[in-house]
């Protein structure tokens, strides 16, 4: 099998970097700076193990391959709100042999938030999900850091709504000879959601910075609360914090410096757009559908927002503001 990597930022290029070091066919897909820089330097990737430069296939489309073929694997690791444009380009992409991408190619969702699986099962026939717990930092062009020991992370697999199948095990051997913890689980959706809870404070963190502080805790546990009250209103099933410390115990341990998580690092960048739509606002979306107020998150999407338009600096609002912000939302909530 090849994997095109499509999205060859933190995630995806500490994966391709992963399997192609295992011996596996891979190539990147990427943009812009990163383009010419991968292009150019090669891939700058960091692990626990050390420093090294990749020398990877780049390309920025299908056309550049030319006809795909039948054993590639698409791994879609765009961020959420980049992933229709990714999911359109690849999905019309001829295969040799006849048929598109769409028909005869299978695309793993490897993205926080659990809409990249809807999105591509519009257009694929072929999808599945990857619940990713990969702490990894790509905050300039060509250069990707994950410290994570002794696994580099941990990749649930799962066919998307559900189920498994002969081709989730031959990914799983890839990835674990790659150094990651994969296992295939029948309910991906479980753990997606699960990952969702947690990502309820990429905001705080792009707003008010990634280092630990109370306040920042308490006002997590006030998003998660909520959100846990919406998924039990929608029927919503989602991985015991037992189930994923037991996923997690004694494979990754991180051992590189505090960094800012994904949407933190959008911001760094520049990129002018984050993924709380995807995030907080699918918990607002959800409460909406089943008439549950959700004033925190909807105070952490729209902050989170107004940062990615504004391009102001991650992490420069003060924990207390964006307290005090929720604090009053929540009281107009209860009002009506």
């Amino acid at each position: 099998m090849r994997y095109v990597i499509i999205g060859a930022g933190a995630v995806g290029a500490t994966i391709g970097g992963r399997l192609s070091e295992a011996g596996r066919e891979v190539v990147l897909v990427a943009r812009g700076e990163h383009d010419r820089a991968l292009r150019s330097q090669g891939l700058s990737l960091t692990t626990a193990e050390g420093h090294r430069t990749l020398r990877l296939p780049v390309v920025q489309d299908p056309a550049e391959l030319g006809e795909l073929r039948p054993d590639d694997v698409l791994l879609l690791s765009v961020k959420t709100q980049d992933a229709i444009a990714a999911l359109d380009t690849w999905a019309v992409a001829p295969v040799a042999g006849g048929g598109t991408a769409a028909q005869r190619l299978p695309v793993l969702c490897a993205q926080n938030g659990v809409e990249a699986e809807r999105l591509a099962l519009r257009r694929f026939d072929r999808v599945y999900g990857i619940c990713v717990w990969l702490p990894s930092t790509f905050l300039q062009p060509g250069v990707v850091s994950a410290r994570c020991a002794p696994m580099t992370g941990v990749l649930h697999l799962g066919r998307f709504p559900q189920g498994s199948d002969d081709f989730l095990s031959e990914v799983r051997a890839d990835l674990e000879e790659a150094r990651f913890s994969a296992p295939v689980v029948p309910d991906i959706g479980r753990w997606k959601y699960a990952k969702l809870l947690g990502n309820l404070g990429n905001a705080i963190q792009a707003s008010c910075g990634p280092t630990p502080h109370p306040a920042k805790a308490a006002l997590l546990r006030r998003a998660i609360a909520e959100g846990k009250t919406v998924l039990a209103a929608a029927g919503i099933e989602s991985a015991t914090e037992e189930e994923q410390a037991r996923a997690r115990d004694g494979k990754v341990e991180d051992t590189g410096p505090v960094r800012g998580g994904s949407s933190w690092q959008s911001l760094a960048r520049g990129t002018g757009n984050i993924e709380a739509d995807y995030l907080n606002g699918e918990i607002a979306l959800l409460g909406r559908l089943h008439c549950v107020p959700t004033p925190v998150n909807d105070v952490l999407r729209n902050v989170a927002n107004l940062f990615a338009r504004q391009g102001w600096e991650p992490g420069s609002l003060d924990i207390a503001e964006l307290t005090e912000l929720v604090d009053q939302a929540v009281a107009r909530s209860a009002r009506g």
